[in-house]
């Protein structure tokens, strides 16, 4: 067997973050009062969520820190109602991330897959979440007990895509770079950064998106289960 050593991705790979965060801000929207504010939740969520992807993607990139995500993707949607208080901005945010942690719907499939895969594997998280809310999201949901270690890009001080938190977890969890595989979601930070830091991959793509013309991932998949046919 080729593979020893799996690096999963949390977000949107195992735990549904779509949906589940979805349903959090709808949950603020109405006992926080919003609707004074937008016209309807979905017009509230088409203005925060383009600012939030983009507030990860600076974060990816170390354009902008943790602080700076956290403050201003609140910001963003409160300061039309007039709020720019920082402790109250950061006072929902976290109200907001707790809520996150209650959640626990699951991309179809994952727990079949994950008691699939640990007889023969080692499973390891890797994810550029907060260390806050992502072990209470893995308790919660039920997933703890598959996983034998959570790396976070706070742990490397560097998230993914970049090559250096790939190379913290390999050394962090004894695994070798040719034994080891990446699953995830993002195009850009696991499939990428795992390319580029030498690691085979798994590219969870239900929405069948084109790749880049610069390379073919190792594996392409529509659902989790279809993962068992490779490993």
């Amino acid at each position: 067997m080729k593979y020893k050593n799996l690096f999963i991705d949390l977000d949107d790979t195992l735990w549904d973050t779509y949906h589940n965060n979805k349903e959090c801000l709808e949950e603020l929207y109405t006992d926080y009062h919003w609707e004074k504010y937008y016209a309807s939740f979905e017009a509230f969520y088409a203005i925060y969520m383009p600012n939030n992807e983009l507030l990860w993607k600076k974060y990816r990139e170390q354009e902008i820190d943790r602080q700076t995500l956290i403050f201003e993707r609140f910001h963003y949607i409160l300061s039309p109602m007039g709020i720019h208080d920082r402790e109250t901005v950061l006072s929902i945010n976290n109200d907001f991330l707790q809520r996150t942690t209650t959640k626990t719907r699951l991309v179809p499939g994952a727990i079949e897959l994950l008691e699939y895969l640990r007889p023969s594997y080692h499973l390891f998280i890797l994810s550029n979440g907060f260390r806050e809310v992502q072990f209470k999201k893995l308790k919660n949901a039920g997933l703890s007990p598959y996983i034998e270690r959570m790396i976070l890009s706070e742990d490397a001080g560097i998230q993914k895509p970049h090559k250096e938190i790939f190379d913290f977890a390999l050394k962090n969890t004894n695994s070798r770079r040719n034994e080891s595989l990446m699953i995830g979601d993002s195009w850009e930070a696991d499939i990428v950064g795992a390319y580029h830091s030498g690691i085979d991959q798994i590219w969870l793509n239900p929405q069948e998106i084109p790749s880049s013309a610069e390379f073919t991932p190792t594996f392409t998949v529509k659902t989790l289960k279809e993962i068992e046919g490779i490993l």
